[in-house]
């Protein structure tokens, strides 16, 4: 196999916060997705060994940087939340198209294919992959997937999109759009701000379904009720004023 190109069909960027026991696995799954792809991991100020962990792997990959794969990785100085470490890793991307990948085991990564296909065929902007299309979400329901519904619909009434999920990770952009994107909140506001850019710049948009395998707080879901609060005021802020 050859290296990855400097301009690879897709850039992976990985936020990393205290996800010691799921890291090494989810990189693991995304480097062995069959597309010429880069991997930007970026630490986000981690204080469970986490740290630590993605350091041995650097220097693991430094020694063995070869196949569709280049693995890059970037450490926060601080912990300043998803929306910060996804800033960083944007700027980093040098990717035709750009998408978002959690460090936990909730997603399939072998979803990449589905999700690249509308933008590939020039049809759409970007790509939202949903956890409530198709068939339901497996693993217990919880406040956060009723909050989620609720959050949307929110986010629908102000954007005039008709989303099912606006809080999903798989978030898939064609990279020369999102660098057109100021991103200003760095925590999980990301969401509800990046989702009314898209349609205040009026840009294509879809949704394809995905497979989703829920965790709960105690299995380190990170989202709480006040993120909520503040998502709601993001939607409005973003759609309305700034």
């Amino acid at each position: 196999m050859t290296m990855a190109s400097q301009n690879p069909r897709l850039s992976v960027v990985m936020p990393v916060y205290n996800e010691r026991n799921t890291i090494r696995e989810i990189i693991r799954r995304v480097a062995e997705v069959t597309i010429e792809k880069e991997i930007i991991v970026v630490d986000d100020g981690s204080t469970d060994g986490t740290r630590a962990l993605l350091e041995e792997l650097e220097r693991e990959v430094a020694a063995n940087q070869t196949g569709t794969n280049r693995i890059r990785f970037f450490f926060q100085p601080k912990n300043r939340g998803k929306g910060a470490a996804l800033r960083r890793g944007f700027r980093e991307a040098q990717g035709k198209i750009v998408t978002i990948q959690d460090a936990d085991l909730e997603l399939d990564p072998n979803d990449y294919h589905k999700l690249l296909v509308p933008i590939e065929n020039g049809t759409m902007d970007v790509v939202y992959g949903s956890r409530f299309l198709g068939k339901p979400p497996s693993g217990p329901d919880s406040w956060h997937a009723w909050g989620n519904k609720l959050l949307t619909f929110t986010s629908n009434t102000f954007t005039s999109l008709n989303l099912t999920d606006v809080w999903t990770c798989y978030k898939v952009f064609r990279r020369e759009l999102l660098q057109q994107i100021e991103i200003k909140e760095d925590r999980f506001g990301f969401e509800p701000e990046v989702t009314a850019k898209i349609a205040r710049h009026g840009w294509r948009l879809c949704e394809v379904p995905i497979s989703y395998q829920r965790r709960t707080s105690a299995e380190g879901k990170k989202i709480g009720w006040k993120d909520g609060v503040k998502a709601i005021w993001c939607i409005v802020r973003y759609r309305l004023f700034d």
